[in-house]
């Protein structure tokens, strides 16, 4: 039995988590309703986006992990590839968050309990 939520009940909750924190979001893309992959793009104070998706683990896990940054000397780099991975994924959810301490937010929010 996959006890993964499904995908729209998980962008809801870290919508409504950075929003808890002060923080803002916006859902890009929708993908899958029940089981599309997510992509959560984090922008930092000078716009610059670091990327984090689930990435498997050697325990079978999927833990979220940093697969992107978005560098100032070629920020259209960055859009290139999400708009690769939509176009590659019918199903991608892609979710932009600004909050105020990052590191927390994923320690508090993305980390498994």
């Amino acid at each position: 039995m996959d006890t993964r939520l499904p995908a729209h009940l998980e962008v809801n909750g870290l919508v409504r988590a950075a929003q808890a924190v002060g923080g803002f979001a916006m859902v890009l893309q929708k993908g899958e309703r029940d089981a599309g992959t997510i992509l959560i793009v984090f922008l930092d104070n000078q716009d610059l986006g670091t990327l984090y998706e689930r990435m498997p683990d050697v325990d079978g896990t999927r833990k979220w992990r940093v697969s992107k940054y978005q560098v100032i000397e070629n920020k259209q780099e960055f859009e290139d590839y999400l708009e690769r991975r939509k176009s590659q994924d019918r199903d991608l959810w892609i979710v932009e968050l600004t909050v105020a301490d990052r590191e927390r937010f994923v320690r508090d929010n993305l980390s498994p309990a």
